[in-house]
C-alpha cells in the first residue's frame, strides 16, 4: 500500500474513533439521566459507530499482510469486505434499534426528566463529531476539488475515507434532530415528539447504511474501472500497457525496454502492485486503435 494514503486514512478512522468513544460515553450517560428515546438512539449511533472505526482499523490490519501463495496479489482487497461489513451493522444495530426506540415511544410516550442535561450532553457531542468530521473532510477534499463530492464518493477506491466522513455527517444531523425533537418535546408539552426524533434518527441512519453498502458492494465484486486503472485496494494499482515496437526489433531488444520500462514505472509510481505490459508490431497497433474507434462511434450512434 501507499504508506502516506494509508497512514492519512488511518489517522482519519483513529480521530473519528476517539471523538465517537467520548461522544458515546457522555451519551450514554445523559440517556440514562434524562430518560430521552432520541437520546438512546443516538448513544447506540455512537457506540454503532465507535464499533464501526474498530472494524475498519481491523480490516487495514488483515488487507496489509504480505502476498503469498494463495493470494499473489495480496489481501488489500479484504478491506472492501470489512467496509461491507460495517455498512450491515449500521442498517442492522443503528437503524434497527433507533427505529424499534422510536416506535415505543411513540406508541407509549414518556416525560423526558432533565433536558438541560440533553442539551448539555448535545451540544458537546456536536463539537466532538464535529472535530472528527473536519479531518475527515480534509482527507477527502483533495479528491473532491476535483471532482465535486458527489463523483469523489462515487470514484473513491478508499472506504475508510468516505465511510468515516458519510458517519460523522450522519451523526451531525442527528444530533440536530434529537436536539429538535426535545426541544419539542418539552416545550410543546408532547413526548411523542421524542420518539418521533429517534424515528428520524433511524431512518437517517438507514439511508446512510444503503448509501456505504451500495458503493462497498461495488468495491468488493469489481466495479469498472477509468479507463486509465484498476484498482487492488485503495492504495494498490493494477496498470496494463500494450506497447507498440517497431517491427525490426528483435526478441530481446523487446524483452530489454519491458524490463527497463517496468522498472521505471515502478519507480515513479511505487502504488503499482501488479504492471502486465503487452508488446505488439505497428500494424497491430494501428488495427486494434481502428476497432476501438469504431466500437466508439457505434455505440455513440
Amino acid at each position: 500500500m501507499n504508506m502516506a494514503a494509508a497512514s492519512s486514512s488511518k489517522t482519519t478512522v483513529y480521530a473519528a474513533l476517539a471523538g465517537n468513544v467520548l461522544v458515546a460515553i457522555t451519551k450514554i450517560g445523559a440517556a440514562i439521566w434524562a430518560g430521552s428515546s432520541a437520546m438512546t438512539s443516538e448513544a447506540v449511533h455512537s457506540v454503532v459507530d465507535t464499533s464501526n472505526e474498530v472494524l475498519l482499523l481491523y480490516g487495514y490490519r488483515r488487507a496489509s499482510r504480505p502476498a503469498d501463495e494463495s493470494h499473489p496479489l495480496g489481501y488489500g482487497r479484504e478491506l472492501y469486505f470489512w467496509s461491507f461489513i460495517v455498512a450491515l451493522v449500521i442498517f442492522a444495530l443503528g437503524s434497527g434499534v433507533s427505529l424499534y426506540q422510536g416506535l415505543v415511544h411513540v406508541a407509549a410516550p414518556e416525560r423526558i426528566e432533565d433536558p438541560i442535561v440533553s442539551f448539555i450532553v448535545l451540544g458537546l457531542s456536536f463539537l466532538f463529531e464535529g472535530a472528527s468530521w473536519l479531518v475527515a473532510l480534509r482527507r477527502f477534499r483533495f479528491d473532491a476539488a476535483r471532482f465535486g463530492y458527489y463523483r469523489a464518493f462515487v470514484r473513491s477506491k478508499d472506504p475508510p475515507a468516505f465511510m468515516v466522513l458519510l458517519e460523522d455527517s450522519a451523526a451531525l444531523v442527528g444530533i440536530v434532530i434529537a436536539a429538535g425533537a426535545t426541544a419539542a418535546a418539552v416545550w410543546l408539552e408532547r413526548p411523542v415528539w421524542d420518539g418521533v426524533g429517534s424515528i428520524l434518527i433511524g431512518i437517517l441512519l438507514g439511508i446512510t447504511s444503503v448509501g456505504l453498502a451500495r458503493e462497498s458492494k461495488s468495491l468488493l465484486i469489481g466495479e469498472p474501472a477509468h479507463p486509465e486503472l484498476a484498482r487492488l485496494s485503495p492504495d494498490e494499482i493494477v496498470a496494463a500497457l500494450s506497447v507498440e515496437f517497431a517491427d525490426e526489433k528483435r526478441a530481446d531488444d523487446i524483452e530489454q525496454c519491458v524490463i527497463s520500462l517496468e522498472g521505471e514505472i515502478r519507480k515513479h509510481h511505487p502504488s503499482v502492485a501488479a504492471l502486465f505490459i503487452k508488446p505488439q508490431t505497428n500494424a497491430r497497433f494501428h488495427a486494434v486503435r481502428a476497432k476501438r474507434r469504431r466500437g466508439s462511434s457505434q455505440s455513440h450512434q
